[in-house]
């Protein structure tokens, strides 16, 4: 019976430890992860809302791949409309100078040939590409935004809209602009763009109209127009531009709010934790070490 006993003894010293070791490992673990929870069977409630915010981090990582392409996107067409209002300054330059009256015939079919290289040259840059390689101002088309017909008129050859790029919260912005939203305009009630109005130009100096003093003349207006359609449009980049900086800033907002909760959740008190593993180491040397002495206890030490 003695025997039992103290082989029962044994074993339940034994699991003691060992439950005070896993304690104290278990603890340590949670220190090292700053995580208090292992298992959703630990905190049902709290696990569930730690999964609803760790999908929400999930989310706000595409929502800042949108945002960071939209900003690449605008910032490109930003510069490519820099390129548009500088070259439209230039065609005004020409035109004015073809207006003057006391050039030559050749004299002005020169600027026309000037005109002419610079509309190819607006061409070649209405087609940029951008960041994931289609075209900048084509919306959403996978080809060119603009192709030339066979007599060398621009024509549009992309899609109604820029598509639009979700920023999370509900919110969202046009990756860009199409080409006719800066490029169209109506003067005098009639339709037009700035590559016809360029391309009518040239050829009127270089010999399509009888008067091509007064066609440079006529031009100026079309110019001027083109001009603010354009630095129109830059307007409304830079707004976008903005509006995707302050979306940001209020999703790396949003996250370090989801932070704090995961860590008050789902959290390791490091303070608490710390003094539980203190009390757990406490308690585990003194069973060790009272075991230990009893393991060496004899009952002939007791009878001599």
């Amino acid at each position: 019976m003695t025997a039992v006993s103290t082989h029962a003894f044994y074993d339940r010293s034994t699991q003691s430890i060992a439950s005070l070791r896993a304690r104290a490992e278990g603890l340590q673990g949670d220190l090292a992860r700053g995580e208090r929870l292992t298992r959703s069977s630990q905190d049902p409630v709290a696990a569930a809302r730690l999964r609803a915010l760790s999908r929400a981090d999930a989310l706000a990582v595409v929502d800042s791949a949108n945002a960071n392409r939209a900003s690449a996107d605008l910032q490109l067409a930003d510069d490519a409309l820099s390129g548009f209002t500088n070259a439209i300054g230039r065609a005004r330059e020409l035109a004015t100078q073809a207006a003057n009256g006391t050039l030559n015939p050749a004299q002005r079919a020169a600027i026309g040939q000037e005109l002419a290289q610079l509309n190819t040259g607006l061409l070649s840059l209405v087609n940029a590409r951008d960041s994931a390689g289609h075209a900048l101002f084509g919306g959403e088309a996978a080809g060119p935004a603009y192709t030339s017909d066979a007599s060398g008129n621009a024509i549009y050859a992309g899609t109604a809209g820029a598509g639009q790029l979700d920023l999370g919260d509900g919110q969202s912005v046009a990756r860009g602009v199409t080409g006719p939203e800066f490029l169209n305009f109506t003067l005098g009630g009639a339709a037009t763009d700035l590559f016809a109005t360029i391309k009518g130009l040239a050829d009127a100096l270089r010999g399509g109209s009888p008067d091509s003093a007064g066609a440079a003349r006529n031009a100026l207006t079309s110019l001027d127009t083109g001009l603010t359609t354009a630095t129109t449009a830059q307007t409304v980049i830079g707004a976008r531009l903005n509006w995707i900086e302050l979306a940001t800033t209020q999703s790396i907002q949003r996250g370090e709010s989801r932070a704090i909760e995961e860590a008050a959740v789902g959290g390791t008190d490091i303070a608490a934790t710390v003094t539980r593993l203190q009390q757990t180491m406490t308690v585990l040397e003194a069973s060790q070490a009272s075991l230990a002495r009893l393991s060496g206890l004899s009952l002939f030490d007791q009878i001599r």
